[in-house]
């Protein structure tokens, strides 16, 4: 039986309990008698998440300690695609506002700008487009 499973089988012991208490106490003692199961129910919610809350600290710091390298920005499709995408569905709409307020040239503001956005978020998620060389955490990985 693991750790969780006897914590279960004490809690149901608890409800248990607390319904024998209740049918033997009578109505006038429900809410005492709810309000002690419910600080039970809570202080095992709250070992709980202190529980999980350290292993994930003592995880972190040892992954600290070893020099891991925490992973980049992107690390997945809609992470690189997605303002991409999202950009070009804009497009359209943007470039018809704006060449019916300013014509030509509002269209071509509009481009700009659409092209500004994303190359910065392509140098965000490549900076070896700027600087011309790879990261060495990221030398080894297909894109």
């Amino acid at each position: 039986m693991s750790a969780l499973d006897s914590r279960d089988t004490d809690l149901k012991k608890d409800l248990d309990a607390t319904v024998r208490a209740r049918g033997e106490l009578g109505e006038e003692y429900d809410s005492a008698l709810v309000d002690s199961f419910l600080e039970k129910v809570e202080q095992r919610i709250d070992d709980t998440v202190d529980r999980r809350v350290r292993r994930h600290l003592a995880e972190q710091r040892m992954a600290d300690a070893r020099g891991a390298r925490r992973p980049g920005p992107a690390v997945s499709w809609a992470d690189r695609y997605g303002l991409a995408i999202v950009s070009l569905v804009l497009a359209v709409p943007l470039s018809a506002i704006s060449g019916a307020l300013a014509g030509m040239a509002g269209i071509v503001a509009t481009w700009i700008g659409i092209v500004g956005v994303n190359a910065a978020q392509a140098v965000r998620l490549n900076p070896e487009l700027v600087t011309g060389r790879r990261d060495a955490g990221r030398s080894g990985r297909d894109d």
